[in-house]
């Protein structure tokens, strides 16, 4: 199992999360984090790293992301995708992937969460991943739990014996506390290779979008399995 907030196209090693479980829990009755992924992420635009965002309506760190709307602001999906095609017009996937990207962005989403699902969805559908996803929201009903016991609960409710979570979260968890549960905890090293981007400079850790207009769909399914499993760092 793992267990992650809903980003917006979020960058490969996210993916290589989702790849590597056998359900991926996504962590949508939670409050919504002000200037993190959830909305956010990068793109190649005019050659170096350009942040965009979502506009959400009302968005606040009181709310949970599944209750956090778009925003009802006319012409933003238009002007993101513009600048989406403005930037990646030339690259090799764009004829494929953008018209996929416009319709989903067309699509009726009651919230941040819906639409970053979708997204989700969308890049494993692509690649052929097939791991379950499941919003918390709908299946563990243990909002009241905080931090890692929470994350416990989850995995005692899937009967699982692996939790695995990215690297940045080593500080969050106790592999004591695991152990004596009688879950193993990993947490995912990725290490994909870098892919042709349109100069000579590699910008690694951009949303997955990057990663899909460049590279065809075998060169990202084999980056899906570059990383490592790690007990501490």
């Amino acid at each position: 199992v793992a267990v992650m907030q809903p980003y917006f196209f979020p960058y490969i090693g996210y993916f290589q999360l989702i790849h590597c479980v056998d359900k991926f829990v996504v962590f949508d009755d939670v409050n919504f984090i002000k200037k993190g992924w959830i909305n956010r992420n990068r793109i190649l635009v005019n050659g170096a790293p350009f942040l965009f965002s979502i506009p959400l309506k009302q968005a606040s760190q009181n709310k949970w992301i599944r209750d956090t709307e778009l925003s009802d602001e006319p012409g933003w999906t238009s002007k993101f995708l513009k600048t989406l095609e403005a930037a990646y017009k030339k690259t090799p996937q764009f004829k494929q992937i953008f018209p996929a990207v416009e319709r989903l962005l067309q699509e009726d989403h009651p919230s941040v969460a819906s639409l970053n699902v979708a997204s989700l969805r969308f890049v494993c559908d692509y690649l052929d991943v097939d791991t379950t996803l499941v919003p918390s929201s709908a299946a563990y009903a243990n909002s009241d739990l905080k931090g890692q016991h929470r994350i416990l609960d989850i995995c005692r409710q899937e009967g699982a014996g692996t939790y695995i979570n990215p690297i940045g979260g080593t500080e969050l968890y106790d592999q004591a506390l695991f152990e004596e549960n009688g879950i193993q905890l990993y947490f995912l090293q990725s290490a994909a290779s870098p892919y042709r981007q349109f100069g000579h400079d590699f910008f690694p850790y951009l949303s997955m979008l990057d990663c899909l207009m460049f590279a065809d769909k075998a060169e990202i399914k084999q980056k899906l399995s570059e990383f490592q499993l790690v007990t501490s760092i």
